[in-house]
């Protein structure tokens, strides 16, 4: 994992992009000329598009879409355990943007293959409802915001954008292709990685660079892309918010920071008493800070002094639905530090221990539903995330914070050791990013 230097003008986007890799397990014959199927149209812009569009009023009902959060978040916190088996600093990802580009390429997987990414994922939805329930989230959570505030002057931004992009001539089914444009907005844009895959992998990661607002550049290594790719399904997502109540800046002061190891380091310290959301429970205390408009907010989870490692043990998505249930506006005297650091991550290997070890297999994988024959295996996937985290907010948080019937001292909650986060949104539960910071420096 690689930190970043904190820039000055104090921004705080988390900027995800994740990357599932196709390739063929031997080389097609391809025509760089074959026109697109009549149910399609070739755009200027270089894309095949299917004549449907995206659904506005998707056919989920409360029960799917309950369904798929609670898959999505068993997912990842499962992910969230074998990825700290792999990395012993900060972490930093987000599931939601890992399970929407997999549920793209789900949608082409059968058999064996469907059924190992189903478990693995944790999709307990049918594919006919799975698709039009991640079509209803991602359209509930495009709503959010509005009339609230970013840190930058620009307003809160949550934008989540699909892209996919398929060889030139490649005979993919009509039927993916649709399923794709009614539920994920994606066309297909056309690439030629037979003739050209250093060229493509430019493109796609200049298309990856405009969609985070330049954050994340050259996503895809060199080689990453070869003559045997025939699909790279991409998702990205873009976060920037003003906290509801925002840390005055003249408060923050260099403080202890104490890692696992018993040594300290100096770490700026931010400080306010306001209303937080707060649980406190045997092994740990948990304080919800809300970004403006009160629909996001970032839950921090303080394990108790020498338990850090007994409590991740234990962190699944049903502990953190209940601490989700327990929180408590209160009146909290917090300090925490500000933090700032990007992770990156190659996902194939952790993706086959947690059972989807056929998709990544040439001779076992089958996505047939993408174009009809058993040629197509995953050839990695790819996953890089940025958060920064520190005081500023905005005008409109200042008329927030009136606590009534407050009858003692707030409890004082003191974020000066390694710590989990997460942001969600509110209203569907939905986790859209996770992390861990074991030093903030």
């Amino acid at each position: 994992m690689k930190m970043i230097q904190k820039p000055t003008n104090r921004l705080l986007p988390a900027i995800i992009l994740s990357i599932a890799l196709l390739g063929c397990s031997k080389l097609p014959e391809v025509s760089p000329t074959a026109p697109p199927s009549t149910e399609t149209e070739e755009t200027q812009s270089n894309e095949v598009r299917s004549e449907k569009t995206r659904v506005a009023v998707p056919l989920a009902t409360d029960s799917e879409l309950t369904d798929l959060v609670r898959g999505n978040n068993d997912f990842a916190f499962g992910l969230y355990q074998k990825l700290r088996e792999e990395e012993s600093g900060n972490l930093f990802y987000s599931p939601y943007s890992i399970s929407l580009a997999l549920a793209m390429t789900y949608a082409g997987a059968r058999d064996e293959t469907e059924r190992q990414m189903s478990n693995a994922l944790h999709f307990t939805l049918s594919q006919d409802k799975l698709h039009p329930a991640f079509n209803a989230l991602d359209l509930l959570l495009a709503s959010r915001g509005e009339g609230s505030s970013g840190q930058d002057g620009k307003g809160f931004r949550l934008n989540i954008a699909n892209a996919i992009w398929g060889q030139r001539g490649y005979a993919f089914l009509q039927n993916f292709l649709d399923k794709l444009a009614e539920n994920y907005g994606a066309g297909m844009r056309i690439a030629n990685f037979t003739e050209a895959p250093e060229d493509s992998r430019v493109t796609i990661n200049d298309w990856v660079a405009n969609q985070t607002e330049e954050k994340i550049k050259d996503l895809i290594p060199s080689g990453a892309i070869n003559p045997l790719t025939r699909l790279v399904l991409t998702n990205a997502i873009y976060f920037n918010a003003a906290w509801l109540h925002p840390f005055d800046v003249r408060a923050t002061a260099e403080g202890d920071f104490h890692l696992l190891n018993g040594s300290s380091v100096k770490a700026p310290m931010m400080r306010q008493t306001e209303s937080f959301g707060y649980a406190r429970s045997t092994g740990y205390q948990a304080v919800e800070l809300l970004y403006d408009g009160s629909e996001i907010s970032m839950v921090i989870l303080l394990p108790d002094k020498g338990t850090f490692d007994a409590f991740e043990n234990t962190l699944n998505a049903e502990l953190i639905s209940q601490i989700s249930k327990d929180l408590r506006r209160q009146r909290i005297e917090l300090t925490m530090p500000s933090f700032g650091f990007e992770a990156q991550f190659k996902l194939g290997a952790t993706l086959k221990k947690m059972g989807m070890s056929d998709a990544f297999d040439p001779q076992l994988a089958d996505f047939s539903g993408m174009d009809g024959t058993k040629d197509l295996s995953i050839s990695d996937a790819f996953h890089k995330a940025f958060v920064l985290v520190n005081e500023n907010g905005t005008e409109a948080a200042a008329a927030t914070g009136v606590v009534i019937g407050v009858t003692s001292l707030p409890p004082r909650v003191t974020v000066d050791r390694p710590f989990i986060f997460l942001i969600r949104d509110i209203a569907t539960n939905t986790t859209l990013f996770v992390g861990r910071v074991m030093d903030p420096r």
